[in-house]
């Protein structure tokens, strides 16, 4: 299994030379049982596909939410979260998506990577190994600076919520 495919060599070759904000590095490491690393598969993909790591077809009956593993552990940057996003085709096709989605990985997270999938059909779904069932994607992330103090008080007004603004 090669570490980065020619895509995705390719992709970093034109990133590095493109204009805007540089790529940002995000180290990664795969378990014993990883099918592969994630991977962009065109060059003007937003995310990278996520490949399920199942040893046995995992079936997921319609209502059912499975954690699919991926065996694949991230190193973060601070300031960045990983945002785990549904595939269209798999929605499509078959209504599978992401209960929480976009699922968000921290940057201090160091375990393996699972994929919440949802079965919102009404027949069953099978995921196998190498199948692609999310794209991470990576979004900067800023802390809030928090202040506990009294708020502006709320009018409310019918069925609407109305801010009273104060002059001081």
């Amino acid at each position: 299994m090669s570490e980065r495919s020619p895509l995705a060599e390719s992709r970093g070759s034109a990133l590095a030379q493109a204009p805007g904000p540089a790529p940002v590095p995000v180290r990664y490491s795969l378990d014993p049982h990883a099918f592969a690393p994630p991977a962009y598969q065109t060059e003007h993909a937003a995310g990278l596909d996520v490949y399920a790591a199942v040893t046995d077809p995992l079936p997921i009956p319609p209502g059912t939410v499975v954690a699919v593993p991926t065996g694949v552990r991230l190193e973060i940057p601070p300031g960045y979260e990983a945002q785990v996003r549904p595939r269209s085709g798999l929605a499509l096709r078959h209504a599978i998506g992401i209960p929480n989605g976009p699922g968000t990985i921290d940057a201090d997270y160091r375990g393996e990577l699972h994929v919440l999938l949802i079965n919102f059909g009404t027949e069953p779904y099978v995921v196998h190994r190498g199948d692609r069932d999310a794209r991470r994607q990576l979004q900067r992330s800023r802390c809030v600076q928090r202040h506990a103090e009294s708020l502006h008080p709320v009018r409310v007004r019918g069925d609407r919520v109305q801010d009273v603004v104060h002059h001081e």
